[in-house]
Order: C-alpha cells, then sequence, then structure tokens
C-alpha cells in the first residue's frame, strides 16, 4: 500500500510562508501532478514529500506511515531529477546500480534488477555506454531506470522534461505513462506545463502561491474550473475572460464593459442582475453565426494545419478563438462570432470563485 496523505501541510522559511495549508490524498497507484507557475511551491511540496525539505506543520503519511521525521532513505521514494543526476564517469548500467551498490546488495541482485529495468526501457543496447554518449531522452530513461531498480513504492518527478526539446518532450510524455501503466507504481509528477498535466495525469493539483486551487481528472477542471485561475491556466489557447455585468433588465444576458451583449444559458444559479461578473469562454467554443453573431475585426490569423487560431477585437477586447477547421479569414475582416449554448463560465469578480454551473 503506497498511498500518500497530506494533511495541512504548511512550510515557512522563516517569518515567510510559502505552503499555506495543503490537503491532498493520492490513492495507490495513482499518478497525480502537481501543476502551477513558477514559485506556486509545487517543487517545494514534492521535496517534502521525499524528504528533502523539512515541514513546518501538518502531518504527511506515506503508505499509512507518519513520515515526518524520516530520512529520504527510509520513506521507500524514488526521486527523478530535472538534470538526470548522473555520474559521467559510470556506464549507464553502472549508474543504474549504484543506489543499490551502496546499499550492500549482492552484485547478482543489481544485474537481475539493471537488466530487468533495461528492458522495459529499451536502454538494453546502451549498457556499456557512459552519459556523454547519450541523447537528451537517453539519459531521461537512465534517470527513471535508476529508480525503477531500487523497486519503492513512490516515484517522484521533478520537471523531468524540461530540458528536452519539443519534439522528445511528447514522446517521453508517453513512455512516463506507459511505464506508470506498466508499474502501477504510485507517482507524483511536478511540472509547469498544463499540456503535460492535462495528457499524463489521473488527476491534476492546480497550485497557486501556495495554495491548491483545484483538485480533479484533468477533463473535470478543464470543463468545470473552480476559480479564475484555474480558468486561465488551463487550456491552450487560454480561456478568454471579460469582466462586465448581469443585464439589470435581463439575468440571462451578460454585458461587456465595452457593451457587447453575450448570452447565458438558463440555468437554476445564474447570478442575480446588476451584479459584477467574469464571463469565460473557451476559444474553441465560439462559431461563426451569421444571424446572431457579435461582429468582431480579425487582428491575427494563426492557421496550423488542422486548427485555425484567430486573435480578434470587439469593442477594444481582444479575444482568442479556435477553429477546429479551416476558414478564410485575413487580418481587418469582420467575422460575426457566436457562443455555442451552455458553454460559458460566470465567476464572481471579487472572489475569483465560480458562481455557475
Amino acid at each position: 500500500m503506497a498511498s500518500i496523505a497530506l494533511d495541512n501541510i504548511r512550510k515557512s522559511y522563516g517569518a515567510l510562508p510559502v505552503i499555506h495549508g495543503v490537503d491532498i490524498d493520492i490513492n495507490d497507484g495513482e499518478f497525480v501532478v502537481l501543476v502551477g507557475p513558477s514559485g506556486c511551491g509545487k517543487s517545494t511540496l514534492l521535496r517534502m514529500i521525499a524528504g528533502l525539505e523539512s515541514i513546518s506543520n501538518g502531518t504527511l503519511s506515506i503508505g499509512g506511515r507518519v513520515v515526518n521525521g524520516l530520512p529520504s532513505k527510509d520513506r521507500d521514494i524514488a526521486m527523478v531529477f530535472q538534470n538526470y543526476a548522473l555520474y559521467p564517469h559510470m556506464t549507464v548500467a553502472e549508474n543504474m546500480g549504484f543506489s543499490l551498490k551502496l546499499r550492500g546488495a549482492a552484485k547478482d541482485d543489481i544485474g537481475r534488477r539493471v537488466d530487468k529495468a533495461a528492458k522495459i526501457l529499451a536502454l538494453e543496447p546502451y549498457l556499456d555506454r557512459h552519459p556523454r554518449h547519450l541523447s537528451g531522452g537517453q539519459r531521461q530513461r537512465v534517470a527513471m531506470g535508476r529508480a525503477i531498480v531500487r523497486d519503492a513504492a513512490v516515484f517522484l518527478f521533478d520537471e523531468p522534461l524540461s530540458n528536452l526539446d519539443a519534439k522528445l518532450r511528447v514522446a517521453m510524455r508517453v513512455e512516463i505513462k506507459e511505464l506508470h501503466q506498466r508499474l502501477k507504481i504510485t507517482t507524483v509528477y511536478v511540472t509547469h506545463d498544463q499540456t503535460e498535466a492535462m495528457t499524463m495525469a489521473d488527476r491534476i493539483v492546480v497550485m497557486h502561491d501556495g495554495l491548491v486551487e483545484q483538485i480533479g481528472a484533468p477533463l473535470d477542471i478543464y470543463d468545470r474550473p473552480a476559480t479564475l485561475f484555474v480558468a486561465g491556466f488551463i487550456g491552450m489557447p487560454a480561456m478568454n475572460l471579460l469582466e462586465g455585468r448581469m443585464q439589470s433588465d435581463d439575468p440571462a444576458i451578460f454585458r461587456t464593459r465595452g457593451g457587447v451583449a453575450l448570452p447565458v444559458s438558463a440555468r437554476a444559479d445564474v447570478p442575480s442582475a446588476d451584479r459584477d461578473v467574469v464571463y469565460g469562454i473557451r476559444p474553441e467554443q465560439f462559431v461563426i453565426d451569421e444571424t446572431n453573431g457579435t461582429p468582431a475585426k480579425v487582428v491575427v490569423v494563426e492557421p496550423t494545419g488542422s486548427e485555425t487560431q484567430v486573435v480578434a477585437r470587439i469593442e477594444g477586447a481582444d479575444i482568442s478563438v479556435l477553429f477546429r477547421d479551416r476558414v478564410a479569414v485575413r487580418p481587418g475582416d469582420i467575422v460575426p462570432l457566436g457562443v455555442k449554448s451552455g458553454q460559458e463560465h460566470l465567476f464572481d469578480r471579487e472572489t475569483g470563485r465560480r458562481i455557475a454551473k
């Protein structure tokens, strides 16, 4: 059993608090991603799980055992770092088996575990090479192999793909996810890349300023962001967020500060009239509506082949629009934009919390 429980975890550096009471329950075998911008506290939280940072307050349990005071070596965890941390004078096989050698494991046992990990990671042809003779992706696999041979109960990944180019990051995402599906080891993965979080996680923990903003399955967070921060952070391109208020003579109409009226679908919890709100709409939820659409001036067109991303301007506000097919628009054109029914999101402007279903 390798569940992880964080109960009111806090961290301060002297008088400066950086983690403000985090509660997370991670199930045995689950792949959980901590995501957020730089400085949000995700790496600090991971280092506390690993035993590399002390906990100022709260309780951390791994496998039902409180580990606050335990050193890293006694927590049954294995960590993969951003910079690989390989010994340049050792071969791949020696790097992968070094932690077992330090423990005093038998040579035959080390060889068996290294061979098993190398087969899983397709590293068998490279066992006699040194790290300088490997590509970035191969080095990252060696770092993962070093974690696998330890046969730990928990894997911790600290932004392991940041040093790789875009194409290799995609390939390594697939490899790490496939590895988890094969080994079923509880995994906590830290990244600032929301695409990594969406594609890899069983559940995502969105962090901001040392607090947990939302925890949930990737598509649940995408479809129902709990706060303005989550709405703006998760999704590429980001959700459009327009400030305004509910129209006084008709609560089912939102009007931007520039005077543009946007529809609000009929819901039981539509906010009352004359209330300041933020209206959120994902770029892919716009449609061209020749009958009732709002005129928008095209500013930039970015075709990618399978999609077309457009930046348009409505009454001084720039919005992102994503068409799943090719559209014949050019900068300067006026296009009538409508919103797909039921796809809007409403947030309280003061608290930043979601106020509509």
